[in-house]
């Protein structure tokens, strides 16, 4: 391997969101030297890469994914760094290493550990992980007003302190159907603009409407009942813009849930767009189905004891060392906090959600669930509602409106689309990486050879 040569190429750099407890060049150096320690103490999100010598580390919380590629130029590994697969594979192309390149041979970093790599050659050592976020489980009271109280709390918190970096009288938009999650967002908002002397109305919901949807009317009484009508907006778009495949190409999966939902917000994003040209700051309520653990059993293989025995199971999927993580992908919200992050990024905004965040996570485990439970697995569709609407009631002392809960992409219109299969999206996938590695120059005197050794 040619020595002298830098050896890490960072395509997105240094990235937060709400990050407290550490300065960018705090976490920067944390992540290089492997200080858990000092990563366990911040808040928010962040994504950083650092290194030690030959020994390279990356570490992300769920907010801002973080992905990376070896590459083999110069008799020696190259580390490849991004947000996004197709970030990567165009470097390569410019490099002339594309004929290397193929998406599954992608890593993402997964949410909540440090990934340690060793640059030493042929052949490439396993990374290894350290975790820097593991909060206890079942400690809180077995109360629904203590747990509502705590986690609302939590991201109230998180809330105010992203509005705080937001310049003010600047308009934020919040992703809006109407249910539990993204009301509470929506009035977690108002009232950080109003403690930091701003106006509360600088806080906008939108609500697609993709033709007789039931969020739209959902939505419609909730601000009226809140007396926001106002600065509520419905965004009709035709259904038509509802496309699939365009889902699968922004977020690079192909989980049919994650694949609709981005197809969801990308309508409702391009909307937005075309009322709001300047509109750049963007809060949703992800993340609250998977912390209060709110998902039907019958919709996948997990029983009511797998759930509860994996405090992180919907946030971080079954973790690094089982058979079901993928090492291209992760899992949990880990991997599929992209059908948000991207489409967002796609319109040209800057989102968050205060339940994605450590601090708030950290509330939702503590929330003893087996005795709040007592052994009903239907129970897990009402208790983030008596959670949430509690912690509002203490916090805000407002009523919070509830209604019933149903998926992003199936409150937008009058009917819900047809499931898309598994396969139909892996295959869109694969058609769209086949179409571009088909352009991949592989002849020899155009490609680059890992043992080309570069001009002084």
């Amino acid at each position: 391997m040619i020595e002298g040569i830098d050896r890490i190429v960072d395509l997105v750099g240094f990235r937060s969101s709400g990050l407290t407890g550490a300065t960018e060049a705090q976490v920067l150096s944390a992540v290089a030297r492997c200080d858990t320690a000092a990563l366990a103490v911040t808040d928010g999100h962040f994504a950083a890469i650092g290194r030690d010598g030959r020994t390279v580390r990356l570490a992300r919380t769920i907010g801002l994914p973080l992905r990376y590629f070896v590459a083999k130029m110069y008799h020696g590994p190259f580390l490849v760094v991004a947000d996004r697969i197709d970030r990567i594979f165009d470097w390569c192309q410019e490099q002339r290493i594309g004929w290397q390149f193929d998406p599954i041979y992608t890593r993402m970093v997964p949410a909540h550990v440090v990934v340690e790599l060793d640059q030493v050659g042929c052949p490439d050592p396993a990374p290894r992980y350290h975790r820097f976020f593991d909060p206890p489980a079942g400690r809180g009271a077995a109360d629904i007003d203590a747990a509502g109280t705590a986690y609302v709390g939590a991201a109230y918190a998180a809330t105010r302190e992203w509005v705080s970096r937001v310049p003010p009288r600047t308009p934020v938009a919040v992703a809006f159907s109407g249910g539990i999650d993204s009301t509470a967002v929506l009035l977690l908002a108002r009232r950080a603009c109003a403690d930091l002397g701003r106006n509360p109305c600088d806080v906008r919901p939108f609500t697609l409407d993709l033709g007789g949807g039931h969020d739209a009317a959902q939505a419609a009484d909730v601000v009226r009942a809140l007396g926001i009508e106002d600065s509520w907006e419905r965004v009709e778009m035709s259904a038509d813009l509802w496309d699939l495949a365009a889902g699968v190409r922004v977020i690079e999966d192909y989980h049919p849930l994650d694949v609709e939902c981005a197809a969801t917000s990308l309508c409702l994003l391009q909307g937005i767009r075309a009322r709001h040209p300047r509109l750049t700051h963007l809060l949703d309520g992800d993340g609250g189905d998977e912390n209060l653990k709110s998902y039907p059993l019958e919709d996948s293989d997990l029983t009511l004891s797998s759930v509860l025995r994996n405090p992180l199971l919907y946030q971080e999927g079954w973790g690094i060392d089982a058979i079901k993580h993928s090492e291209v992908y992760s899992g949990g919200l880990s991997r599929s906090y992209v059908r948000t992050v991207a489409p967002a990024a796609a319109w040209g905004f800057e989102s968050f959600s205060p339940f994605t965040v450590r601090s708030v996570i950290a509330q939702a485990v503590a929330i003893p669930f087996e005795p709040l439970l007592g052994g009903d697995a239907a129970r897990l569709q009402s208790l983030k509602q008596d959670v949430v609407r509690a912690g509002i009631r203490a916090l805000l002392g407002i009523e919070m409106p509830a209604h019933p809960k149903r998926r992003f992409q199936d409150g937008v219109r009058a009917v819900a689309p047809p499931r898309a299969s598994k396969a139909w999206c892996r295959g869109i996938f694969t058609r769209l990486w086949d179409d571009r590695l088909r352009d991949t120059p592989d002849a020899l005197d155009v490609r680059r050879s890992g043992n080309e050794i570069p001009a002084r």
